[in-house]
């Protein structure tokens, strides 16, 4: 029998938060409720769970640090975002302490269960559809969500190896910006084309170590991982 999700759920609306752990337990997950960030960081560091919700205001410690916390100790775990603010800057610094979705309230139950199962299931999809992947002077892993070079590693979250391995699949190839989008987020609109810039940018910087690496953009169409020693490519 296939072992039921585990959910963090960090949410200071208390009506909002025991809502949101009904609805997620009727669909079959097994939902822990922390009302503020302090709770939620103690609550991570007594047991592992399979993804996290954190709504980002919240008293004593907000859902930012908690998720910087988490990233010190786990590259991998999903981290969903929930926010009554659409601000982009808000959306860009859910990516940067290392989220892989953003909501924005209010949202429907329907809506949340589908990001949850879209986002879980793609992250156990690449950690076993692949291990190693070398490319030039890089080695993407994705039981241990790294890349590195020469010794040195870059830990990674879903959203910037799933992007990562669709470039290396298409390596010296266009990947479209709509194509990228429907595979990693199931959808196409402006928030996500949003997203997948934060993430390409982060990608460049990460690439640019290696002067026979570049990640590429195409004008108007999508982006080219370009490998120019292909000698290593394995």
């Amino acid at each position: 029998m296939k072992e039921k999700i585990s959910i963090l759920l960090a949410e200071s609306d208390r009506n909002l938060g025991l809502l949101m752990m009904s609805y997620l337990s009727e669909c079959g997950f097994v939902t822990t409720l922390c009302s503020n960030g302090l709770e939620a960081v103690e609550k991570y560091r007594q047991k592992k769970f399979d993804l996290l919700i954190l709504s980002v205001s919240m008293p004593i410690v907000d859902g930012f640090s908690v998720a910087r916390e988490v990233r010190k100790a786990d590259p991998d775990v999903p981290i969903i975002f929930i926010s009554g603010s659409s601000s982009e800057k808000d959306m860009m610094k859910c990516f940067s302490v290392g989220g892989d979705d953003f909501i924005v309230k209010p949202f429907s139950k329907n809506e949340l269960v589908c990001r949850i199962n879209a986002i879980y299931r793609r992250s156990s999809q690449y950690r076993m559809k692949y291990s190693v992947v070398r490319f030039s002077s890089f080695t993407l892993d994705s039981v241990r969500h790294t890349l590195s070079r020469n010794g040195v590693e870059q830990k990674l979250t879903t959203r910037e190896l799933e992007l990562l391995y669709l470039l290396c699949e298409h390596k010296n190839m266009l990947v479209e910006r709509k194509d990228a989008m429907q595979q990693i987020w199931s959808q196409n609109n402006v928030f996500c084309a949003r997203n997948m810039d934060v993430y390409v940018n982060k990608l460049r910087k990460l690439l640019k170590a290696d002067p026979d690496v570049s990640l590429v953009n195409v004008h108007g169409l999508g982006y080219k991982l370009i490998v120019r020693d292909e000698k290593l490519l394995q």
